[in-house]
């Protein structure tokens, strides 16, 4: 049943061939079994699962159906879950419970899915391999010593174990697309607008975008769908309705013309990805896509223009955290050293490191020089990919320089960890979609994913050719086996 993706659980439910309380009790034993290892739970609900679990199989034998009724997800603990704690993975916040539900919670709950627990991530989703949580580190299921990427590392890590059929994550500069790239599962982050921020724990608003890890790109257009759309609560979500994804996907896919853009196929990549990369091309070929070599020219200076923009942000964003309203206290004399202490003790070493980046960034005389300089080249940055879709539909990079690094190895080099995200930041400077989409292996067996980008609020167009090309791959994508 592990193997199942959250499309068949739906088909299966709908046939009755088990009930929605039975795929709720096989994911909560397996979490139980092998989680432990895994570690991609922060908070596991069993309770409240099966409770919705009944609920849903109340109204299936109502003759009730709604798109996810009875289908066990997850979400990661940065999004606001009503009466159960939701910490982003911090000491500032390891006991917060929210009164309300984030808009993309409140409508899993509507469609009917069952809400397994939160997923571990990077602290305030600060990091690119789950290590900087302040509880524990998630390990990758393909190889227990590796790490699962980030900062969705948790989502990522329970879809590729089999531990969820699904979870949301969220993407700041690549922390869907580069943990399911690690883990072999696709990781779609939606362009910025498509789904509702209400109740994701801000980081970068700018830069924020919440999406689905699924199994199969199948999966990732049915989260979409039932997540998506506008919500008067944001006020940067697109006021359009969504199209109907699943009915894109029932179509004939048109022949595509496909970029690659030189700038992201150069020095830094490592050659096992490399490969991998390229034995899909000529499967693209096959498809009757046609592969054009492109320029994007401020690629390179993505980098330093996002740890510019994203750690200002994050500077403001998370000055709310100050002892005063909720989360952690500390004891203090008077009300400077109180807010001394509170930030000292509740945040971590990554997340003190960005809000001092951007604090400086953003301070007297030097906003024009940092802040000011980056968000001018976050506009080239833009054109560039709107100059290539001129001549392409889509465009093809990989997702991350390498394959999974161990636990450990980048810990001491925080540039080394910022480079893991060096072909995935430009799109969220761009507010683009992109979507990872799982390529093959290593010759070691690591996962290596393949980042497909499309134009603004071309999902349906991504979606589609993501799925044709998943087809003509037919990869065997596990689950890995974690029992003794």
């Amino acid at each position: 049943m592990e193997r199942l993706s959250l499309t068949e659980i739906r088909r299966q439910l709908q046939k009755g061939a088990f009930s929605a309380e039975e795929i709720t009790k096989f994911y909560l034993s397996r979490i139980e079994r092998l989680d432990p290892k895994v570690r991609a739970y922060l908070t596991v609900t069993p309770e409240e699962a099966l409770a919705q679990a009944r609920e849903a199989d109340r109204l299936r034998a109502q003759g009730e159906d709604r798109p996810l009724l009875g289908v066990p997800v997850s979400v990661k603990d940065n999004i606001c879950t009503r009466g159960l704690r939701t910490t982003c993975a911090s000491k500032i916040l390891e006991d917060f419970v929210p009164p309300y539900d984030a808009t993309v919670v409140e409508r899993l709950k509507a469609a009917g899915a069952v809400i397994l627990g939160k997923t571990n991530l990077d602290e305030f989703a600060m990091g690119s391999s789950t290590e900087n949580s302040a509880f524990f580190p998630t390990r990758n299921p393909w190889d227990l010593e590796r790490v699962p990427g980030g900062s969705s590392g948790g989502s990522a890590a329970a879809v590729a174990a089999g531990l969820c059929a699904g979870s949301l994550g969220s993407d700041t500069g690549g922390s869907i697309r580069q943990p399911a790239s690690f883990g072999g599962v696709v990781g779609f982050k939606p362009t910025y607008g498509r789904v509702s921020r209400y109740g994701l724990v801000a980081f970068a608003s700018s830069l924020d975008q919440i999406g689905p890890l699924t199994r199969t790109v199948e999966d990732a257009a049915l989260l979409l769908q039932v997540v998506g759309g506008p919500d008067p609560r944001d006020s940067t979500s697109y006021p359009e309705p969504q199209p109907h994804y699943l009915e894109v996907l029932a179509k004939p896919v048109s022949k595509a013309k496909f970029g690659l853009p030189r700038e992201a196929w150069g020095e830094g990549l490592s050659e096992e990805v490399r490969s991998v990369l390229e034995s899909v091309f000529k499967v693209v070929e096959d498809l009757g896509g046609e592969l054009k070599e492109i320029s994007l020219p401020h690629l390179a200076y993505a980098l330093p223009a996002y740890y510019i923009i994203a750690p200002a942000e994050a500077s403001s964003n998370l000055a709310r955290y100050d002892g005063v309203k909720y989360g952690f206290r500390a004891e203090g004399g008077s009300l400077i050293e109180m807010y001394k202490k509170t930030r000292s003790q509740g945040f971590g070493r990554e997340v003190k490191r960005r809000i001092m980046l951007g604090t400086y960034a953003l301070s007297a005389g030097y906003y024009e020089a940092y802040y000011g300089k980056a968000s001018q080249v976050r506009t080239l940055i833009k054109r560039d990919f709107e100059r290539a879709f001129e001549e392409v539909d889509l465009i093809l990079t990989p997702v991350s320089p390498t394959p999974a690094f161990k636990l450990g190895e980048k810990t001491q080099d925080p540039l080394q960890m910022y480079l893991s995200d060096v072909y995935t930041i430009p799109v969220n400077l761009a507010g683009l979609p992109a979507l990872s989409l799982p390529a093959g292996y290593t010759g070691g067996g690591l996962p290596v994913g393949l980042q497909i980008i499309a134009p603004a609020f071309s999902e349906s167009l991504l979606l589609a050719q993501a799925y044709a090309l998943e087809k003509a791959l037919a990869l065997d994508l596990g689950p890995p086996s974690l029992e003794d």
